[in-house]
């Protein structure tokens, strides 16, 4: 019998992630057997009672409080997950620092790359590790393509076109929840999408040296909210009054690589028609390679002139055996968090960082501050370097 190391769990917010997050932890002891650690859900924090009833009642946790404070300071818990909304990060991570409390923190880390900056110096400088929620980079066809790239059978890498297209707010009575307030949120979807396209873009190419940027808000005003909706689908009433949206609803970056190439990459919230349309291609010398996270499981490969072919993965692709016995039948967005959490548990265990980590959210935040500055001057804008 393994012995196993016990570490207990703080949850920061009970909503959709916190909830993948309760579930990604429980099942990271199924599908890594061999990693001496459990993961026991101690206490979680909420403001709203319903969801701290959910928390006790369903996912498991011992405890629930209103005050994530309470889950700092509480001696039971060895990690944080924080799943709050945007405008809380910054607080509950230097907050989690000071108590000395390893964190896994959903993107955008920050709501601008001030924050984000002072989280990842602040961790470093604690000795802490970290994981921020850049699942997309565990999918096998992902690691599979970095494979690819790096080990040179594309060749040399020419241009890359990364597409993050969704419709979550394409309704123009999507109510003005905090996610469309600058104060709150921060960017729109160059924070909430395009972070995760520019952070595959540097995981399978390389770091990104400078962007030219365009922006554009579609819907530029919606229905306020009611009875404190605060989701990506909440809806307003065709007769509520009208807020202002404050952030971008679209982004387009031409990019170049700091090795050599260029990319074209492309984020919309508004998008009717594409689901979660999540499309990477990188494009080489001798060969290319297409993934589409709507069929997450295949990658697409033209290694000669005659055209794409469909590689499906299966076991030894990535982690596809700890979830699946054969290819064909799919792996899905929850193990992606799983590998996530599996990644986090190994790096507190070890003291060393397996999972992408808060300098890696503030690298992408970094490409959207430059982002941003590029579609307020119109020029080329050098991307900041961050420090490992």
């Amino acid at each position: 019998m393994t012995d196993r190391t016990h570490i207990g769990v703080g949850l920061v917010s009970v909503g959709w992630m916190g909830r993948l997050h309760s579930r990604a932890y429980l099942a990271a002891a199924h599908h890594y057997p061999e990693l001496p650690v459990r993961a026991e859900l101690v206490v979680a924090a909420d403001p709203d009672a319903a969801s701290r009833e959910h928390a006790t009642d369903v996912l498991g946790y011992l405890d629930a409080v209103s005050d994530y404070r309470e889950v700092l300071s509480d001696p039971r818990v060895d990690v944080v997950s924080i799943c709050s909304p945007n405008f809380l990060h910054h607080e509950i991570a230097l907050a989690a620092i000071a108590a000395g409390k390893p964190f896994w923190i959903e993107k955008p880390m920050g709501r601008g790359v001030a924050e984000s900056r002072e989280i990842a110096e602040a961790a470093q400088a604690a000795g802490l590790v970290s994981s921020v929620g850049f699942n997309y980079r565990h999918a096998p066809a992902i690691g599979h393509a970095r494979h690819l790239v790096q080990s040179g059978a594309l060749g040399t890498v020419t241009n890359v076109r990364v597409a993050f297209l969704a419709d979550y707010s394409a309704d123009p009575l999507g109510a003005l929840t905090w996610r469309f307030k600058r104060e709150l949120a921060g960017s729109g979807v160059l924070g909430d999408l395009l972070s995760h396209g520019a952070d595959l873009a540097q995981y399978v190419v390389g770091p990104i040296s400078s962007v030219t940027a365009m922006t554009e808000t579609f819907i530029r005003e919606r229905p306020l909210p009611t009875g404190g909706a605060a989701s990506h689908f909440s809806r307003g009433a065709e007769d509520a009054p009208m807020g202002t949206v404050e952030n971008e609803d679209y982004a387009a970056l031409l990019a170049r690589f700091a090795g050599g190439g260029v990319a074209v990459l492309e984020s919309s919230r508004v998008a009717v028609g594409p689901r979660a349309q999540y499309v990477l291609e990188v494009f080489g010398t001798k060969g290319s390679l297409r993934w589409d996270f709507q069929r997450m499981n295949e990658l697409e490969i033209a290694d000669d002139l005659s055209g794409y072919r469909t590689v499906l993965m299966g076991p030894g692709m990535g982690e596809f055996a700890r979830f699946q016995p054969g290819a064909g039948t799919a792996m899905g967005f929850d193990d992606l968090k799983t590998v996530e959490a599996a990644l986090f548990l190994r790096s507190v265990l070890e003291k060393q960082q397996y999972s992408a980590s808060a300098t890696d959210a503030w690298a992408a935040a970094e490409i959207v501050s430059a982002a941003e500055s590029s579609a307020a001057s119109g020029g080329w804008v050098n991307v900041g370097q961050t420090t490992a």
